[in-house]
């Protein structure tokens, strides 16, 4: 799975990127597993440090229950973080029945990753705006052109 999770995070960064988020302000660690995704991300948004999290990772179904157990705690745990902590949290997961669904997802166009990044500038600018952090004057929720000037600067 490390050679599909880095594509996906690969893709996440990518994304990042284009939308002018610096390299400073992106900060990746690693789990054990998909389980420990959601107690990470607390702790992570609990720090007051981040705008955003994404959490990446791929399951892929075996032979017992073990897989639905393990989808169902991640993706309610990641979506409670988001919920308690009203810090932008991402579920990228992919949940996939074999090998070759999760290679269809996390490479070239269709790495799902890259829309992951996407979604984590877009709540966290919703996020701020919301608050009324970071926005932009005369404008709506958005990405800022260069020269547009933050309310808060």
């Amino acid at each position: 799975n490390d050679v599909h999770v880095t594509n996906l995070v690969d893709g996440a960064n990518r994304a990042l990127k284009e939308c002018k988020v610096s390299e400073d302000n992106i900060f990746e660690t690693e789990v054990p597993g998909a389980f420990e995704l959601p107690l990470a991300a607390k702790l992570l948004a609990l720090s007051g440090t981040v705008d955003a999290i994404i959490c990446a990772g791929v399951l892929i179904k075996g032979d017992t229950m073990h897989f639905e157990y393990i989808c169902d705690a991640v993706s309610k745990g990641i979506m409670n973080v988001g919920i308690q902590t009203n810090v932008p949290v991402t579920f990228g997961v992919l949940t996939c029945l074999d090998e070759q669904q999760v290679i269809k997802r996390s490479t070239g166009d269709s790495n799902h990753g890259y829309d992951w990044g996407k979604t984590a500038v877009e709540m966290a600018l919703l996020r701020g705006e919301a608050i009324g952090k970071g926005a932009i004057k005369g404008k709506g929720m958005g990405f800022a052109s260069e020269g547009e000037e933050k309310e808060d600067e």
